[in-house]
């Protein structure tokens, strides 16, 4: 199956003083991911399905995303922080797809694409990587890797 982990956009707000849960994207980590699903589209990426984080910053994430790549979007609580390999087997159940895309956050997402395909690597903000996994063998290849300013290329 064709696996894409897509990590949420920027989202750092020097003064936030509300829960680290509820900060959104900013003004220019939206315009980022609007340059990324651009060059998605362009790439001919089509997910029969996003799933999401339920967290601000991923769910605006994967709502660009979805708009631009014309793809159905879930939220799943197990793609919050803390997602790792278990979780992941609980998505796949779930969400059953050919080519499914994930939306979620740090460090877990790059954790995870390690322990999949045993490759070394830094998943950036609005970074994204495209593997091509055995869910039965939990094995899977990196087929490749993009950070966010290739898009404006």
């Amino acid at each position: 199956m064709e696996l894409y982990f897509l990590r949420h956009g920027e989202a750092d707000w020097p003064d936030w003083k509300k829960p680290d849960d509820e900060r959104p994207l900013t003004k220019r980590g939206k315009k980022e991911m609007r340059d990324v699903a651009k060059f998605l589209g362009r790439l001919k990426v089509r997910p029969d399905l996003i799933v999401t984080s339920p967290l601000p910053r991923a769910a605006q994430t994967a709502e660009i995303a979805a708009d631009h790549l014309k793809a159905k979007l879930r939220n799943d609580e197990s793609l919050a922080p803390g997602f790792g390999m278990n979780k992941l087997r609980t998505v796949l159940k779930r969400h059953r797809a050919k080519a499914l895309m994930l939306v979620g956050h740090e460090p877990d997402f790059t954790q995870t694409i390690s322990e999949l395909t045993g490759a070394s690597l830094k998943l950036s903000k609005a970074g994204v990587a495209l593997l091509d996994v055995d869910p039965e063998s939990e094995e899977g290849k990196l087929l490749w890797l993009f950070p966010p300013k290739l898009a404006k290329k």
